[in-house]
């Protein structure tokens, strides 16, 4: 009788830990990945409902490699979808005119800001403006801080290959900015050589710095740049060639200053996470409004007219 009941006993444990490991093969919600959202392990069975753009859910599933993390994709939101029901397009910026500025009520005004109001106009949101710090534009849109950056941005390789980019919708070039009784010495990229510059951090004009070999200190954003080369804490600055035929020379807030080199040519375009359908839909929006000439209305008031990039 014991023989037969230890025989039972062996059995039962043994269907039972059959039981538990074909739990474990099949992936339990104890070994799930949710990185690609704050959800509990309840929450996350129905990932239909997700407010997670699916721009936002491919950057976090990139590195994912547990073999649930492309589950979701399908059933997340577009961002697109997102974005209408929020109702807002969030645009990270920094002061630069004549692409983004502030009026004299604190409105934000400029081409870029504009075109970017009219956007979201025609997806039937309101849009915000948020000042952000230039190096973390790509971990502000990944993190849903933002939904764009549009702000004169030029398409560099690193651009374009951190975020899902526009068309190009607007020429430019970093320029060289100097005191204007001094310009006659800075006329080719030799003479820059013993110049202390400021440049805004992680910009093009950085990057042009760079390249060069020149001297320089990051600032925050291009206007500072300018005020360091005024006050006389820096020799020069490298600013976009728009800006500085905004904010340079006779009849400018910087009636000392003036622009000398061109250093390279490039063009802007608008940043959105990497996998958007908002950078199609924009694409969409610059080739209409070239065409009916509101875009060409609204840079003619900027005087950035000879600068569109024909859409």
């Amino acid at each position: 009788m014991k023989k037969l009941i230890a025989l039972s006993l062996t059995l039962m444990l043994s269907f039972s830990l059959a039981a538990c490991g074909s739990t474990d093969a099949s992936g339990s919600d104890a070994n799930k990945d949710y990185s690609s959202d704050a959800s509990s392990p309840d929450d996350s069975k129905d990932d239909s409902d997700s407010d997670t753009p699916s721009g936002a859910a491919d950057a976090a599933n990139a590195s994912d490699t547990s073999g649930d993390a492309g589950d979701s994709d399908a059933d997340s939101k577009s961002d697109l979808e997102y974005i209408k029901d929020k109702g807002t397009l969030v645009v990270g910026i920094t002061e630069f005119e004549p692409m983004d500025y502030k009026d004299e009520k604190g409105n934000w005004i400029g081409f870029d800001a504009d075109m970017a109001a009219a956007f979201a106009e025609s997806l039937g949101v309101s849009v915000e403006f948020i000042e952000i710090d230039w190096d973390n534009k790509v971990m502000e849109l990944e993190g849903l801080t933002l939904d764009c950056v549009w702000n004169g941005m030029t398409l560099t390789d690193e651009v374009t290959s951190s975020m899902e980019c526009s068309k190009a919708y607007c020429n430019n070039a970093q320029v060289v900015i100097v005191p204007s009784d001094k310009a006659d010495q800075y006329q080719d990229t030799d003479s820059l050589a013993d110049l202390t510059f400021a440049v805004e951090s992680g910009s093009a004009g950085a990057k042009q710095a760079d390249l060069l070999g020149l001297s320089y200190t990051p600032v925050k954003k291009q206007a500072d740049a300018l005020m360091e080369v005024a006050a006389g804490t820096s020799d020069a600055a490298i600013i976009d060639s728009l800006m500085a035929a905004a904010m340079v020379g006779e009849g400018t807030s910087y009636t000392d200053l003036t622009y000398t080199i061109g250093l390279n040519n490039e063009e802007y375009g608008v940043g959105f996470r990497k996998g958007s359908d908002l950078a199609a839909a924009l694409n969409d929006f610059l080739a209409a409004s070239y065409a009916d000439g509101s875009m060409m209305e609204c840079a003619e008031t900027y005087g950035v007219q000879a600068a569109i990039v024909a859409q």
